[in-house]
């Protein structure tokens, strides 16, 4: 009995032995980097600081093509990303820049409306960024005459 007991605690002694790694020798120093660069920079965040949120093409006729470049500047502390934008229908689709924008830094957001439905139309662009908010808001409007 006392030779199974001993076995028994012999064979766990020796499976935590052999399972136990160098954890040091794991550790990618890229990820080190990018991790100290996360935490020094916690608490700061880009802000786009518009021209202008808002477009108004004014009145223009059913099927026409039209097209508004938004101007900001990443007036915050550490890089812009922009991760997506959508239009709140298909007649609005926003071209954004893929590369994060440095602070200071100024950037260029095309918004194309392609004059469908009638009437006032109010159509907008959410932008999904690294902002404190997390996402910005665009508007484009258009009066559109129906055709004849």
């Amino acid at each position: 009995m006392k030779k199974t007991i001993l076995l028994g605690v012999l064979s766990v002694f020796l499976i935590f032995i052999s399972c136990k790694e160098n954890a040091t020798e794991k550790v990618n120093e890229e990820n080190v980097e990018k991790t100290a660069e996360a935490q020094a920079n916690s608490g700061k965040f880009p802000v786009m600081s518009f021209e202008s949120t808002t477009h108004d093409f004014g009145t223009i006729e059913q099927g026409t093509h039209v097209e508004h470049v938004f101007k900001f500047t990443n007036t915050g502390e550490v890089p812009l990303v922009i991760s997506s934008a959508k239009g709140s229908c298909g007649c609005t689709v926003p071209q954004y820049p893929k590369e994060p924008i440095n602070p200071g830094e100024t950037g260029e957001l095309t918004v194309k409306f392609n004059g469908s439905g009638q009437n006032q139309r109010n159509n907008s662009v959410t932008l999904t960024t690294n902002t404190e908010k997390g996402s910005e808001r665009l508007t484009v409007k258009a009066f559109v005459n129906p055709k004849s």
